[in-house]
């Protein structure tokens, strides 16, 4: 009889992380993976955006494939679309944010390598915004939690 260990299953994470309107879902994370990759399902409804600051990572690249719906992401000033199939590395160092202008929500499948952060940056932003009741969340207090987990904010006048 096989035994299994109990450190290796599937979607080793349930749970899906609300950031605003924007859904997370880490199905590896850095501990599966002895910190190789972590991969994320990232849904963004109709009509929604990244609600942190346009941003860079120094110490890793997150490539995205689209699953279903269009995700416009802006890297280094270039608009690109990225729809069911297709797939968008974004290096190190690149500023970056996006979008969903479609008419269906988008999914994406989101590989982090290596695997610098997982889903507690976006628990911390989601408590941001779970506090932020009468307006909108804390700008610094989101820029210093991306600045914690080797994500650079692009500043804004509104951020």
């Amino acid at each position: 009889m096989t035994q299994h260990n109990p450190e290796i299953r599937t979607n080793p994470a349930d749970e899906t992380i609300v950031v605003g309107v924007n859904q997370f879902r880490f199905l590896v994370t850095g501990a599966q993976s002895n910190g190789s990759a972590a991969l994320c399902e990232l849904t963004v409804p109709v009509g929604a955006k990244l609600l942190a600051p346009a941003h860079s990572h120094d110490t890793y690249e997150e490539t995205l494939y689209g699953l279903s719906g269009i995700t416009t992401f802006t890297v280094n000033g270039e608009v690109i679309d990225v729809g069911p199939g297709q797939a968008l590395c974004i290096p190190r160092g690149a500023i970056h944010s996006f979008t969903n202008q479609g008419t269906t929500d988008a999914k994406s499948l989101v590989i982090i390598s290596p695997a610098v952060i997982g889903p507690e940056v976006f628990r911390e932003m989601s408590a941001v915004f779970k506090t932020a009741t009468d307006g909108p969340p804390d700008w610094a207090q989101m820029a210093e939690i991306m600045r914690r987990y080797d994500t650079t904010p692009v500043p804004t006048s509104s951020a």
